[in-house]
């Protein structure tokens, strides 16, 4: 149990038997009527966002999230499998529970895996991860006052925009959150 005093954002509350992760909060105290916390929750298990008021003070129950660092190694029919780096153990993670961060994941590359009570939550990538382009058109220079972008597939099959001078075997940054393209890796 904790106090509404003593959110932070990334705290995991249990709320109506599901799972809240806190993205913001804010204490406010008005000149007139009791002080309040007002809250952005986003559900872990779905990632819905509601937002919620707490009066200040009050006890809300908190949930025991472990993260462990752990290394995706193959895909297995609809699963994922992901290994402990520490004790070597192997865990099979259902398609739905990885979601987008799938588009981004290579094998041997390290992520972070959140469980509560032995069910995994959700799979967290780095913030940017460095793929290469398989495929891509080839980009033709106009005359535009702006940069143009263009599709391209990335090793993974996940596809996004990419400036027009990039070619097909370029290795290039991604941001893993939005999908968008960095930059240009040498």
């Amino acid at each position: 149990m904790a106090s509404t005093n003593d959110l932070k954002n990334g705290m995991v509350l249990k709320i109506d038997n599901g799972l809240w992760s806190v993205v913001e909060f804010q204490h406010v105290k008005p000149g007139k009527g009791p002080a309040f916390v007002r809250t952005k929750l986003k559900n872990v298990l779905s990632g819905k966002i509601v937002d919620k008021t707490f009066n200040a003070g009050v006890k809300v129950e908190t949930a025991n999230v472990d993260r462990s660092d752990m290394q995706y190694l193959y895909q297995d029919g609809g699963d994922y499998v992901f290994m402990d780096t520490k004790t070597y153990d192997q865990i099979n993670i259902p398609a739905e529970t990885v979601g987008d961060a799938a588009n981004f994941l290579l094998e041997n590359q390290e992520a972070i895996v959140a469980t509560n009570e032995g069910t995994v939550l959700y799979v967290e990538l780095p913030a940017s991860v460095v793929l290469e382009i398989t495929h891509t058109e080839p980009g033709l220079q106009g005359d535009r006052s702006t940069g143009g972008t263009k599709p391209a597939t990335l090793e993974t099959g996940a596809e996004i925009q990419v400036p027009l001078f990039l070619e097909q075997g370029t290795k290039v940054k991604v941001d893993t959150r939005d999908g968008s393209y960095l930059g240009r890796v040498n």
